[in-house]
């Protein structure tokens, strides 16, 4: 016997292919329990097959390429209750499979390129979030992997880069300023004129005003914080570690900015920084560093990534939490 959610909340993460969202959804799955959450990539929704781009000149980055209607009907339909026939994009194939069947689910994930773009399909999204690389690190980053893991040579990679650049400004891009947490991965600024891009600086900046969401915030909600951690009490070395917490604008709208410039070397030692975060929407002390211990070998755990990522999903806990909590049971237990 399956129990039908009394409410299907709806999360949307977006951003650019190796970014880092693999990465956390499977934090997301750690805090809610993987048969808690559905995950549905917006790939599934590409129209033009691989052949079928490559021949038209079309880009999966381009919404001709991918399918906005049905995307809107079957997450609309999993919003309220409803099963839907999902399509498959398979990626090895570069062609689109047989549909599949998807239940609703307590908390379904859209994840992809274009979850924010389509203003039907954001209309549906409860809490969203924007993995957002800058272009420096970006290219470093798909430089390393495709280099190192799939084989290509240096100049592929910069064509590949080059030739997406214009349609992930024209669709992708745009898409952060409609999202509730933007996390933004930047070079340090400890290492003057750093090309490693091996120290990040990263920044969670939270759309303020949200209902049922606080903000989290550094020592004094609403003051800016320029804060070096103590180096007895979180030990890091050089270029050693730079927090910053402050309230601004971000497209005309009023958010708040937690930044981590700098490497953690104790994971342990985060426990610190907890204690000196409010409002993280934590069930007990301490519960944001356990999150980050519990696998700790995920990119990106010893600087500010992994830090927000965690606490981005603490957030998305207490947003399924106050909505299901303005939700009266209606449903009854159905046979499956």
């Amino acid at each position: 016997m399956t129990i039908k959610p009394d409410r299907v909340v709806i999360i949307g993460v977006a951003g650019d292919s190796g970014c880092g969202k693999s990465t956390f959804l499977r934090r997301l799955a750690d805090l809610f329990g993987e048969e808690f959450i559905t995950v549905i990539c917006l790939d599934d929704y590409h129209c033009l097959d691989r052949k079928q781009r490559k021949e038209t000149g079309i880009t999966a980055l381009n919404p001709k390429a991918n399918n906005f209607d049905l995307m809107y009907e079957q997450i609309r339909s999993l919003k309220q209750g409803q099963s839907v026939m999902k399509p498959i994009y398979n990626h090895e194939t570069g062609t689109i499979d047989p549909p599949e069947l998807v239940n609703p689910n307590h908390i379904i994930v859209i994840e992809g390129l274009h979850p924010l773009y389509d203003e039907r399909v954001r209309g549906l999204i409860d809490f969203s979030v924007y993995l957002d690389i800058s272009e420096e690190v970006k290219v470093a980053w798909k430089i390393q992997r495709d280099m190192s893991e799939r084989g290509h040579t240096y100049e592929d990679v910069l064509a590949a880069i080059s030739s997406r650049r214009p349609d992930f400004a024209a669709y992708i891009d745009p898409q952060q300023q409609h999202a509730d947490v933007v996390l933004r991965v930047l070079p340090t600024r400890l290492i003057k004129d750093d090309q490693s891009h091996r120290i990040l600086r990263v920044q969670m900046i939270q759309r303020e005003g949200l209902e049922g969401l606080e903000t989290a915030y550094l020592f004094d909600e609403g003051s800016t914080i320029d804060w070096i951690p103590c180096g007895r009490k979180l030990t890091c070395s050089y270029p050693g570690i730079r927090m910053f917490y402050g309230p601004d604008t971000f497209y005309g709208r009023a958010v708040s900015i937690l930044e981590v410039d700098g490497q953690f070397d104790n994971l342990e030692e985060v426990i610190y920084i907890e204690q000196h975060l409010s409002k993280t929407s934590v069930r007990y002390e301490g519960e944001l560093t356990h999150l980050l211990l519990q696998h700790r070998e995920y990119p990106g755990s010893n600087n500010g990534t992994g830090l927000f990522q965690v606490l981005t999903g603490l957030k998305m806990r207490a947003v399924y939490e106050y909505l299901v909590s303005q939700t009266q049971p209606v449903n009854e237990p159905v046979v499956i």
